[in-house]
């Protein structure tokens, strides 16, 4: 209970779950398990406010495009009412995975230094 008031980077504070709650309507979540909320009333700018909910620590990076094109008026509509539809080209999205053990590491790095390129290969000094 502590951590929900104060930490902000743990999900919402108490006071933020309190004021979306009284002021927007849920009108989705996505595979993360993020909760998405709009206003039922235009502001002064003449846009519905959106929010995000995050499950567990707040990264940006883990929503997903569809909610993300959403999030920012890019979809009048949310995925829950008209779903986006991948290319065939596209991956799926990932969050960032910086600073966790499924970061990229290249080889020769000192992150992983279990891989090891021949001397010759791995540098070449530049001449001008």
């Amino acid at each position: 209970m502590l951590k929900k008031i104060f930490t902000w980077w743990n999900g919402a504070t108490i006071g933020a779950l309190f004021d979306i709650g009284r002021r927007a309507k849920k009108v989705g979540e996505d595979e993360y398990g993020n909760s998405y909320f709009e206003e039922p009333h235009a502001t002064v700018e003449g846009r519905k406010r959106r929010y995000v909910i995050y499950k567990g620590y707040a990264e940006p990076s883990k929503i997903p495009v569809d909610w993300h094109g959403w999030m920012h008026y890019t979809f009048d509509e949310p995925p829950t009412k008209t779903p986006f539809k991948l290319k065939s080209w596209e991956l799926p999205h990932r969050p960032n995975l910086t600073g966790t053990l499924f970061a990229y590491k290249p080889d020769n790095s000192l992150a992983n230094a279990g891989k090891k390129l021949e001397e010759k290969n791995s540098y070449e000094s530049w001449r001008p």
